[in-house]
């Protein structure tokens, strides 16, 4: 009996992530890595470095793989759909993948689903920008349709003069301009589909954002009614189904209590996400066996969450330049604690790792927070820095 070869494009921590799931289910990972020093190339055996944008580097990678599937979303559709052609099983598919490669197809998409979609259009102008900052009211966010993430290729607008200061953005192309939502938090649902149509959804989680960045995740999301969440959950299953989406999905969404569904759709992740890191903790499943289970057409597991709350806290790079010289002290401190690290150099501001903490029965939100934050201050701040104050 042959175990399948899954070939994951992209050498980042979500490859990594996968590595452990597919070597307990007896699979064997491979991985086209950007450089030999990125974070999955430290955990996988079978790492080539290639440009991915190359697509006969992608026909080479591609030799022997049961599955293509993706630790980003920049792989050329074009060269997907020649892939395809030639015979490759690429999962998610090019049609369904292009809805988070360009922010303008999903903005139209979401729009034909009748989804709760903010006002939007493409401008390919500061005149044009500005009509629809007068339309639809200041300020408004501007994003680039592809390529953005973590914050990157957005800028918010705050009235016609400002859009006067966009010019640059505008290179003859269409931009996104959206409306700047007014939202009281910030929820994520997450979903994974196989080829066969068989969908499961995680609970609803708030995010909490920094920078652009995603900095911390509570699941499931507290005070969240039950309406919001099941509808929340039932947007982002049909946008799996109507997408042909297979392997796991993030519907990143603002919540906007008492306004039309109460949340409006904000962006899209066809991959593992970080706001479903908590899973790897706290769920039945972890979103990387579920993606692997799903690009290989295999049953879903449970999506049931292991405790009334788990907190996962992101923790970028700071102070402490050798994570491990700060291990003892923070797994001392908070032995539930479950640190992850990507195996990346430390650089200010950069995503080096996460925390999750499951909550004691009983145990609320925010005393299951402040023991995520230690864990995390302590490895971010060295050993020796002050956490006096983090319970």
């Amino acid at each position: 009996m042959t175990f399948p070869v899954i070939g994951v494009v992209g050498g980042g921590q979500l490859a990594r992530m996968m590595a452990p799931e597919a070597i307990n289910l007896g699979f064997e990972l491979r991985i086209l890595a950007e450089a030999e020093d990125v974070s999955a190339a430290n955990a996988v055996a079978n790492a080539p470095v290639g440009d991915y944008k190359d697509l006969d580097t992608l026909r080479a990678f591609a030799r022997g793989l049961d599955v293509m599937t993706f630790d980003h979303e920049h792989v050329p559709n074009e060269h997907l759909r020649v892939l395809i052609r030639e015979g490759v099983n690429v999962q998610p598919r090019p049609a369904a993948l292009i809805h988070a490669q360009d922010k303008l197809v999903m903005r139209a998409a979401i729009e034909r689903l009748g989804l709760p979609n903010p006002a939007w259009a493409a401008v390919e102008s500061v005149g044009e920008l500005v009509g629809f900052g007068d339309r639809t009211g200041w300020p408004v966010v501007l994003k680039t349709p592809r390529g953005g993430y973590d914050g990157k290729g957005v800028r918010i607008v705050d009235d016609a003069a400002a859009a006067a200061g966009c010019a640059d953005w505008f290179d003859g192309s269409a931009l996104l301009a959206e409306e700047k939502v007014a939202f009281s938090r910030e929820l994520s649902a997450l979903v994974a589909r196989t080829p066969g149509g068989e969908a499961r959804a995680w609970p609803v989680v708030h995010t909490i954002q920094v920078d652009g960045v995603c900095d911390e995740v509570i699941a499931p999301a507290p005070g969240l009614s039950d309406d919001v969440a099941a509808a929340a959950r039932d947007a982002a299953l049909r946008i799996a189904e109507e997408f042909g989406v297979t392997g796991v999905m993030a519907a990143e969404l603002f919540e906007t209590p008492g306004v039309g569904a109460g949340f409006v759709i904000n962006e899209l992740a066809m991959r593992p996400h970080n706001t479903g890191h908590w899973t790897m903790n706290g769920s039945v499943t972890s979103q990387f066996e579920q993606h692997l289970r799903a690009v290989l057409d295999l049953p879903l597991g449970d999506t049931s969450a292991l405790g009334e709350v788990c907190v996962m806290k992101n923790y970028l790079g700071g102070a402490n330049v050798d994570l491990y010289s700060a291990f003892g002290t923070a797994l001392a401190a908070e032995p539930r604690a479950k640190v992850h690290a990507y195996g990346k150099s430390v650089r200010p501001g950069r995503k080096i790792g996460h925390v999750n903490v499951v909550g004691m029965a009983g145990e609320n939100a925010g005393s299951v927070r402040s023991r995520a934050e230690r864990v995390a201050a302590i490895i971010r701040d060295g050993a020796t820095a002050s956490t006096e104050g983090a319970l």
